[in-house]
């Protein structure tokens, strides 16, 4: 039983649609048509061979095509080892060709070194041509008379070709600039100085040579906002006599504590002195019996002795309550 012609017919069309699609992917012949309507000479071999190297043939030949429309005088080679080392073809195309308009010297090896760099070269060649303003952040900086100063300037910057492969990048820029503020505010006499002529900031700080070693040229510095931070030196000076203060109270808490020490040394010292007399005094009794017993004194002798005390105790003992009577008829 055969197949319906109409059938037949399908599979037929199916499989030449399929051969075709396989045959395009590998012989890009429109491709090749357009290179060759734009006057672009390359055979349909070399086509095939990009495809054999993983190379997508359009990524080289759309830019070929434009690089020879715009008279850069580049071959196939070129582009399609900067396609395989990483390069964005596309862009460095368009890079030379807006160099070229703008009169700006820029050769192909320079653009890919650029790029493959991870700079975009289109980015930079349209700095060169537009440049580009760079703001700031607020710069705190301290005058010789002690009061805060707070500024935010503009840079204006251009690329500069020569040094994107391995020059600073715009934080370099905004971290010089930002010393310099600090350099120039520091070395007013006043803050008056500064907020009088905000100008001597920028030319002091353009006078450096910000730019040296980056990848831009600083075209001018100009002061965007001035204004009066604290007063730092009245706050340096306060916390200073508080800490003299605190210094000084440590010193005088330091000599009343070793005045109480001197204090409690010297009752200890009274305490001593005073045992040392109660012990004299111990030996008195033992001096007078052993003076008796040797015969150096009597007995009258130290019966006169005991009176003589007795009667000293009775004047202490008057002594002391005759004083609080006094003090009442005073």
């Amino acid at each position: 039983m055969g197949l319906d012609p109409i059938v037949s017919i399908l599979i037929i069309a199916v499989i030449v649609i399929i051969a075709l699609s396989v045959f395009l992917s590998f012989f890009p012949i429109m491709l090749w048509i357009s290179a060759l309507a734009s006057g672009v000479r390359i055979g349909i071999i070399t086509l095939v061979a990009m495809r054999l190297r993983r190379v997508v043939p359009s990524r080289i030949v759309n830019p070929l095509i434009k690089a020879t429309k715009a008279g850069l005088g580049l071959n196939i080679n070129q582009l399609e080892s900067h396609f395989l080392a990483g390069g964005n073809v596309d862009r460095v195309v368009n890079a030379l060709i807006a160099a070229q308009r703008a009169n700006i010297p820029l050769v192909f090896e320079r653009a890919a070194a650029i790029d493959l760099a991870g700079r975009d070269v289109l980015q930079a060649v349209q700095m060169s041509v537009n440049p580009r303003v760079i703001e700031t952040p607020t710069v705190a900086a301290v005058a010789k008379d002690g009061i805060e100063v707070k500024v935010k300037a503009r840079v204006t910057v251009r690329a500069n070709i020569e040094r994107l492969v391995g020059g600073a990048g715009e934080e370099t820029i905004i971290a010089r600039v930002g010393e310099g503020i600090v350099t120039t505010v520091g070395s007013a006499n006043s803050h008056k100085d500064v907020l009088e002529n905000p100008d001597m900031i920028s030319r002091t700080v353009l006078g450096k040579g910000l730019d040296a070693g980056t990848a831009f040229e600083i075209l001018s510095i100009d002061i965007a906002d001035v204004d009066v931070g604290k007063n730092i030196g009245a706050h340096l000076q306060t916390e200073q006599a508080e800490a003299d203060k605190r210094i000084a109270q440590a010193k005088a808490e330091e000599r009343r504590a070793m005045a109480v020490a001197q204090e409690q040394e010297m009752k200890a010292r009274v305490i001593e002195m005073r045992a040392k007399v109660v012990e004299s005094e111990s030996q008195v009794p033992v001096a007078m019996a052993e003076a008796l017993k040797n015969g150096k004194i009597g007995v009258m002798d130290y019966l006169n002795l005991k009176n003589l005390e007795s009667d000293t105790q009775m004047r202490n003992s008057i002594g002391k309550s005759d004083a609080p009577t006094e003090k009442n008829d005073n």
